[in-house]
């Protein structure tokens, strides 16, 4: 089956697939950010583990079927270990929750003398994650 590229001029990405972003989640990864894998999720293969061309930018994939990432990559477990999660802005709102990040602090992201941009937000937020994981909280 042939794929649609994904067009970043004219295409609206679900969530952020640049390269800092991408970065930042492996950063996440490195300091013990645990992923059960499951549906609905974003990767990164950073080391070119699939031989399939994702639709996405930047090596950046869309887990829809779990079973086929598993037969990829060489079981379930190895999903985790060989790719890095690109938490959803959702997702990352529910694991600043889970990981004790204040709600003040999240809110404190948002400053009306500092616009953001679209995906500056989800850097905040993996931001505050990396804190509170590299504090050994959560």
């Amino acid at each position: 089956m042939n794929t649609t590229p994904f067009d970043e001029k004219k295409d609206y990405a679900p969530t952020p697939f640049d390269r800092h972003h991408c970065e930042t989640a492996a950063r996440l990864k490195k300091a013990g950010l645990r992923w059960w894998v499951h549906a609905g999720c974003f990767a990164w293969d950073q080391d070119g583990w699939l031989a399939e061309t994702s639709p996405l930018p930047n090596r950046v994939y869309f887990i829809l079927n779990v079973s086929h990432f598993a037969r990829q990559l060489g079981g379930i477990e190895q999903i985790s270990r060989k790719l890095v999660w690109l938490p959803t802005w959702h997702q990352a709102r529910l694991l600043c929750r889970e990981y004790g990040v204040p709600d003040e602090a999240v809110q404190a992201i948002w400053s009306p003398s500092r616009p953001m941009g679209p995906g500056d937000e989800l850097i905040a937020l993996y931001e505050q994650l990396l804190d509170r994981l590299h504090a050994g909280t959560g």
